[in-house]
């Protein structure tokens, strides 16, 4: 394993709730997805010195970041079964690396916070359960900016991209396309299909383009 190796930046999917961790009709529903997870980490040139998480369930008005040396995990799903709210993630914070991130964020000119309370949601929690079990890699939860606006994610992209240099693992968690209020409607495919095709096109698209 390459320990000097730039780490890469991924978007993950993390399903609907604690899908992974409950019976589904048809029981297969979620198996592809949780294998494609636990596959992740044998691509990493070397194991993460820590993981940044961008979770799609946390929106903030200035970026925010946990800075917590023991973040609590937030059930912040709804109607499941008893057992998926027992669901454990110990995985310690990184202080040291949240004021690294506010820092960074802070020098590109855009407003910060260090958020010492906050837990880790299951955009986090759930898919890292699949991707690194053992819960033994210090990770730092960040969390989008509430106006969702393309330009100012892409500068907060760039303003952290340093980190890939110092073993920091950046992940962005969501789906590309999420209702679960639709789940198994069929009305919804074409909708999700033609979505997911213009965003291949997008992110294959050389880097201006993309842009």
């Amino acid at each position: 394993m390459n320990a000097n190796a730039r780490m890469p930046t991924w978007f993950i999917p993390h399903g609907g709730g604690p899908c992974f961790f409950m019976q589904w009709n048809p029981p297969d529903a979620w198996d592809r997805m949780a294998e494609f997870l636990r596959g992740r980490a044998a691509t990493l040139p070397c194991t993460p010195r820590a993981i940044v998480m961008v979770s799609a369930h946390w929106l903030e008005p200035a970026f925010s970041v946990t800075s917590g040396e023991r973040p609590e995990l937030i059930y912040d799903y709804y109607g499941f079964p008893p057992h998926t709210y027992e669901l454990k993630y110990p995985a310690p914070g990184a202080p040291q690396l949240a004021a690294r991130i506010a820092g960074l964020l802070d020098r590109a000119q855009m407003p910060v916070q260090q958020n010492p309370g906050r837990g880790f949601d299951h955009g986090m929690f759930i898919p890292l359960l699949l991707m690194f079990p053992d819960a033994n890699i210090p990770v730092v939860q960040l969390s989008l900016h509430t106006s969702l606006d393309p330009q100012v994610h892409l500068q907060a992209g760039q303003a952290i991209e340093a980190l890939r240099d110092e073993g920091v693992l950046i992940i962005g968690s969501g789906m590309s396309f999420h209702n679960m209020r639709a789940y198994g409607d069929p009305r919804f495919g074409p909708i999700s299909d033609e979505f997911d095709r213009w965003l291949t096109r997008a992110v294959e698209a050389e880097p201006q383009q993309r842009h």
